[in-house]
């Protein structure tokens, strides 16, 4: 399934934010705590407090929820396929359909970024 013209310019235009590595340094602290408090809304409950894919939902999942954590799964996706999977869910990357999509984040691509920012730190 492709996306859309304005979905594939949503995708794009996080993806930039992120290759031109402006993840780390230009991300407002306001998107942060944006980030933080969707990753704590919407993402523990599968994913856990700290991303190791242990939250309350999980042992009834299969697949089970992604454990940020797993270094050879973080050196084999790329900045942009996380941020696809934040915004339009697991299925739009070939991942679980259980994934769900986030498309109020779509228009917020600093926020995306920081929510990329946080699973990768997860894997350091």
């Amino acid at each position: 399934m492709g996306l859309s013209r304005k979905a594939s310019a949503a995708v794009a235009l996080a993806a930039g934010a992120i290759a031109l590595g402006v993840v780390s340094a230009a991300i407002a602290e306001d998107a942060r705590a944006q980030a933080s408090a969707i990753i704590s809304d919407r993402c523990t409950v599968c994913h856990g407090d700290n991303g190791d894919g242990k939250g309350p939902s999980a042992d009834s999942m299969n697949p089970r929820p992604r454990d940020f954590h797993d270094l050879k799964w973080q050196k084999s996706v790329s900045d942009q396929t996380i941020a696809k999977a934040v915004m339009y869910g697991g299925s739009a990357v070939g991942a679980s359909a259980a994934m769900p999509a986030n498309p109020d984040l779509v228009s917020q691509p600093d926020v995306v970024a920081a929510i990329v920012e946080q699973i990768r730190a997860w894997g350091r």
